[in-house]
């Protein structure tokens, strides 16, 4: 019975290895941020501003590579988190690198609730820009977008389209009753 028992409890271990491994390579591809020194903050901003987000392993800079990394013994050297399922890699690499608008995470929205939370969490100390833009503290720039936006510039209603796009032009923060009105064919207010 006993033997029986083990048997059944290493099946369900091999299974959930099974399952972890296949989690790990179904994510082949992660985007690694480069921080100066804020890897660790970042990941943790933004892990509690996403649902389903956590903060993952943190290894540390050793006394190795000091000569080429100049770093403090047992400061973070990576920290492995996910935003709302998505798997993402913070490097404190040193103020080599900046962010540019040239890289951006896309936040599809579903309500405005939604536009109005991210664009407050992440543009806390950082920078609004034009047509739902953003950069947060760190530099990373983020589109918070209403998820109906591309269906409003695709559905084939060039006119609607055109008014849309008209509209969002004039905003920063993405406003979805205006861009409906937009796409109805009502008068628009600059924002």
């Amino acid at each position: 019975m006993g033997a029986r028992r083990d048997a059944h409890a290493l099946l369900r271990l091999t299974t959930r290895k099974r399952e972890k491994v296949m989690q790990i390579v179904s994510h082949r591809i992660t985007p690694c941020l480069w921080f100066d020194s804020e890897a660790e903050d970042a990941a943790r901003l933004y892990s509690s501003i996403f649902p389903n987000s956590r903060i993952g392993r943190i290894s540390r800079y050793g006394k190795e590579g000091f000569e080429i990394h100049g770093r403090p013994e047992g400061s973070v050297m990576t920290v492995e988190f996910e935003l709302d399922g998505l798997r993402l890699t913070g490097l404190n690499g040193g103020p080599i690198f900046k962010f540019t608008e040239a890289v951006s995470f896309q936040i599809n929205c579903e309500t405005q609730d939604e536009i109005d939370h991210y664009w407050v969490k992440l543009g806390d100390r950082g920078q609004e820009g034009p047509c739902g833009w953003l950069k947060d503290r760190f530099g990373l720039s983020w589109q918070v977008v209403p998820s109906l936006l591309p269906q409003m510039l695709t559905s084939g209603d060039a006119a609607a389209a055109g008014r849309v796009t008209r509209a969002f032009l004039q905003m920063k923060k993405f406003d979805i009753a205006a861009l409906t009105r937009a796409y109805e064919g009502e008068a628009v207010a600059a924002s």
